[in-house]
């Protein structure tokens, strides 16, 4: 069976130095494939994790292997961009950051899958299986499209609000609250989203 390469991440990974240099590097080929390695082997890719002490919100270390497979996540995350109305790579640089596309992860305050849904933000935007990569990524799509919509329009103001709450950022005037890690999560997404929008396919 030969599966299509626009569902595939075909990057080769060395197991042995997985621990030694946990940053991700990325890049897009001519054919639209994303390719994620932890060794680069050539100049054409571009680091997406920046520091080797990185954590997924979830609270786990960056998985090489998981991102190494992300490609299989291509037609669900391209579905649910289109079907809620955000960008697919908006959907991804939150699914790096949140998960680093460990469908199974789980944080200490209970959030669930790619998209680390809160079991009432499950049930508000009809997930009944959070693990389900499906539903996960159909769901998160449809809150971050709502963020989005609240917020004026704001990414900035929406990925706060996936990190922190609505209530958060209402309380803080309409603002990114003040807290560490929101002010940390909110530019990290961007920074990612914007390289996985600007990055040049390769030739």
């Amino acid at each position: 069976m030969v599966l299509k390469p626009a569902f595939l991440i075909t990057a080769l990974l060395m197991a042995s130095s997985a621990i030694a240099r946990p940053q991700i590097y990325t890049y897009l080929d001519a054919d639209g494939q994303r390719h994620y390695t932890d060794v680069p082997d050539n100049n054409r890719y571009r680091l997406l994790v920046l520091s080797p002490h990185d954590r997924t919100a979830s609270g786990d270390r960056f998985d090489s292997m998981l991102l190494a497979k992300a490609g299989q996540y291509d037609s669900i995350i391209e579905k649910a961009a289109v079907s809620a109305s955000v960008e697919p790579n908006l959907l991804r640089a939150v699914i790096v950051v949140e998960s680093g596309f460990n469908s199974r992860a789980v944080s200490k305050r209970g959030a669930v899958g790619l998209m680390q849904l809160m079991p009432a933000t499950a049930t508000r935007f009809g997930v009944s299986n959070r693990f389900d990569p499906l539903e996960n990524v159909h769901g998160g799509a449809r809150y971050l499209k709502f963020l989005i919509d609240r917020f004026g329009q704001d990414v900035r103001l929406a990925l706060a609000a996936y990190n922190a709450g609505e209530d958060a950022v209402d309380r803080n005037g309409g603002q990114i609250p003040p807290f560490s890690e929101t002010m940390a999560y909110v530019p990290r997404v961007l920074k990612i989203y914007q390289m996985l929008r600007q990055q040049p396919r390769a030739t």
